[in-house]
């Protein structure tokens, strides 16, 4: 499909073989659907989704509430996630969704409507856990390119500091100097190859970890 006429043909004999006589650019609308006294319906095409297709049938909405989105079914290794995704989207706007495979089948992923989304609470949960362990304000919100300070981030960063300056150490003595609870199992799992064991529940800095202190610019206190 190159154009975004290849797409008017099938969403076209689809809505006709709902019984809705149709017709293509009807003033700004890309396709409306009409059947007896209902509303009728618009339908608004494009290559690829966009803002601006967002915006468009958005606008749509102050003329009927039967407005869809329609675009190529979308291929490759994301092409799962972005129908999900923009799936996602189109029930939260009201919108109705519509994909078209490369042999023309029309495909209805939602129809427009109400959208009330449950909230997940083991997730809120989650989060708040981790905001509450975070200490301080550590990451700048949308930057993402030097990582990401997470709770445990910082408590493995506490025990790393512990092990540069005092050397290798006992992990019940990390865990009372820096109040880190779970710092022997933090360096025991080693996650990001800070740690080297000594012998049983004796852990020293590894090379790697100097480097994670100096890339993190973290010093313990």
């Amino acid at each position: 499909m190159r154009r975004e006429s290849d797409l008017y043909g099938p969403v076209k004999k689809m809505l006709e073989g709902q019984g809705y006589a149709v017709k293509g650019e009807v003033g700004a609308a890309d396709v409306m659907a009409v059947r007896g006294d209902e509303p009728p319906v618009i339908v608004e095409l494009k290559l690829s989704i966009t803002l601006s297709l967002y915006h468009q049938a958005v606008t749509r909405l102050a003329i009927t509430d039967a407005v869809y989105i329609a675009v190529p079914k979308p291929k490759g290794k994301t092409a799962k996630r972005a129908l999900k995704d923009n799936m996602a989207m189109c029930r939260r706007l009201g919108l109705g969704f519509i994909t078209v495979r490369p042999d023309f089948t029309v495909e209805v992923q939602c129809d427009p409507g109400p959208y009330a989304p449950r909230k997940n609470k083991n997730r809120q949960s989650r989060l708040l856990r981790e905001f509450q362990r975070l200490e301080g304000d550590p990451n700048k919100g949308g930057a993402t390119r030097h990582g990401i300070v997470t709770g445990y981030r910082q408590d493995s960063l506490k025990c790393a500091a512990m092990l540069a300056e005092v050397g290798a150490s006992r992990g019940k003595d990390v865990a009372k100097a820096t109040k880190v609870g779970k710092a022997t199992t933090i360096m025991r799992d080693n996650h990001y190859g800070w740690f080297d064991k000594v012998e049983k529940g004796v852990y020293q800095l590894s090379k790697t970890g100097h480097q994670g202190l100096k890339h993190w610019a973290y010093s313990w206190e």
